[in-house]
């Protein structure tokens, strides 16, 4: 289940002689794990010209009470203003989103999802809900749990889990 790469580190460990490479190969496997899941999720996007950046604004602006601001958007999608920028361009191209002047204030601009990008946006998450759901379906609520608690004791071990 280890990629090349890690399959290469280790072995180099091995050759220098390295006594346990258990908890480094451990890691590999959680790497290897989140590639595989997010190369699976851009194949799942990509038939529909949709990328999981794209995929993201539009089940925020779904999930929104009323329209968002780029600014909005780019703190709950945990990116740049210019990289929202870019998504929603191609959004509004593909005519799943528009936006539209503040009319107190012509420099704000509020996003909303057309009623296509409304249809997308609700079948798209059901469908990625039901397929990540999928991916832990033989693994039982208790193994869950404790599989939570493992993660988020490594997760603290982080540089970004520290400053949390």
């Amino acid at each position: 289940m280890l990629e090349a790469k890690h399959h290469a580190f280790l072995a180099e460990l091995e050759r220098r002689g390295q006594p346990d490479t258990g908890q480094l190969a451990l890691c590999f496997q959680l790497l290897s794990l989140a590639s595989a899941i997010d190369q699976d999720c851009a194949s799942r996007l990509a038939p529909l010209g949709l990328s999981e950046g794209r995929f993201v604004l539009l089940f925020l602006l779904r999930g929104a009470d009323t329209a968002m601001s780029p600014h909005q958007l780019s703190e709950r999608a945990g990116v740049t203003r210019a990289t929202v920028t870019g998504l929603l361009d191609g959004l509004e191209r593909e005519q799943l989103v528009s936006r539209h002047s503040d009319p107190d204030d012509k420099r704000r601009i509020h996003v909303r999802l057309t009623a296509a990008g409304q249809a997308l946006a609700a079948r798209l998450f059901d469908q990625q809900s039901q397929w990540i759901a999928s991916l832990f379906a033989d693994i039982s609520a208790k193994e869950r749990r404790q599989l939570g608690t493992l993660l988020q004791r490594v997760w603290s071990r982080t540089d970004a889990g520290r400053l949390a």
